[in-house]
């Protein structure tokens, strides 16, 4: 049905920057919500962002301001852009979509470390 892959993720140094990009296959409608969670050691998944298929965004406290989500329609991908990254969004990314089933990609990894 749908596969939802997760590409991206790696090492950072605090206050850099990783791009995470998601493409979605398979049949997905256009009204689709897609946004990224993340889960870090211990912790529960938590949201980070969400987009329309409008390009309405939403975003976690934690991480307004220094994150940006976008998608891309027609090709079914959503990208998170990720800016002075701290430590404390070391976590596993993981992409979402959703309009009546609900995918997950499989994660990937994003660790900010001096």
């Amino acid at each position: 049905q749908v596969q939802v892959v997760e590409s991206g993720g790696g090492l950072a140094q605090p206050g850099g920057s990783l791009r995470l990009s998601c493409a979605a296959s398979g049949s997905v409608p256009s009204f689709s919500v897609m946004g990224w969670y993340r889960q870090a050691p211990g912790k529960q998944r938590e949201f980070v962002a969400v987009i329309s298929s409008g390009g309405a965004a939403n975003y976690a406290d934690s991480v307004k301001g220094r994150f940006t989500i976008s998608r891309d329609n027609a090709k079914n991908t959503v990208t998170l852009q990720m800016n002075s990254l701290k430590p404390e969004d070391t976590a596993v990314y993981y992409c979402n979509v959703r309009w009546g089933p609900e995918y997950w990609g499989q994660g990937t990894q994003v660790t900010v470390s001096s």
